[in-house]
């Protein structure tokens, strides 16, 4: 597990972590001292981490869950949005339901919770925001017009609350991966010979960079898109 500086004691809050990235996420700012919340549609079971049952696309769900936060762990410093699915549909075959609802968790879920954390990092004047963004979000995708889109638009959020909040000791930036050993490439882990470095990334790779993006280390990094695809996109 990477070691970096600044998380001890700090309350972070990362949502989508019941499993996978997310929950690689959750137990690598624990394991660096963090006071952690770990948010999903089901409450997560993770040692020594609070899990709250939250639908990220219910606003009242996402103040709800913060209120708690508030309450147990005390004014969250750390967000990592990591909470979204992945329609794989033709723009065609994309229904306006599903379009809708693909935006709703990754890209207004995101909003939901940001607007609702920024009031305590502002009065801290410390706060580190790190979204999961993807690199279809920068490139387009077949068959994902509305994962991209809808990632596009996070990541573009991000920019605009890195400007907004910088003079108040807020950093916002994304990590975006692609082609990581998740259940999401089960069946399909013979992808890693199209990778240039060879194989599929790992959770805890992806999960390591959040954590420096979290730290102390990390308050001069705003803004920014930080790609981990083992060279599958590089711009």
């Amino acid at each position: 597990m990477i070691r970096v500086d600044g998380l001890d004691g700090r309350v972070a809050v990362v949502t989508g972590a019941g499993r996978g990235i997310g929950k690689a996420i959750a137990e690598m700012l624990a394991g660096n001292g963090a006071k952690v919340a770990a948010l999903d549609l089901e409450a997560p079971d993770h040692p020594g981490i609070l899990g709250i049952a939250c639908d990220v696309s219910d606003e009242a769900a996402v103040n709800a869950a913060f209120d708690r936060v508030e309450a147990e762990l005390g004014t969250t410093s750390v967000l990592v949005l990591d909470a979204g699915i992945f329609p794989s549909l033709g723009v065609e075959e994309t229904s306006t339901e599903l379009w809708e609802r693909t935006l709703s968790i990754n890209l207004t879920g995101s909003f939901f919770a940001v607007r609702r954390a920024l009031p305590g990092m502002r009065r801290m004047g410390y706060g580190r925001i790190v979204a999961m963004g993807a690199a279809v979000g920068k490139s387009g995708g077949s068959r994902s017009a509305a994962y991209a889109a809808s990632k596009a638009g996070l990541m573009t959020l991000m920019k605009s609350v890195a400007l907004e909040y910088a003079g108040d000791g807020i950093t916002a930036n994304v990590v975006a991966p692609a082609l990581i050993d998740t259940e999401l490439l089960t069946g399909n882990r013979d992808l890693a010979s199209h990778i240039p470095v060879g194989r599929l990334g790992t959770t805890d790779e992806v999960a390591a960079l959040v954590a420096f993006l979290a730290s102390g280390h990390a308050g001069y990094i705003t803004g920014e898109i930080v790609d981990i695809n083992g060279g599958t996109l590089i711009d």
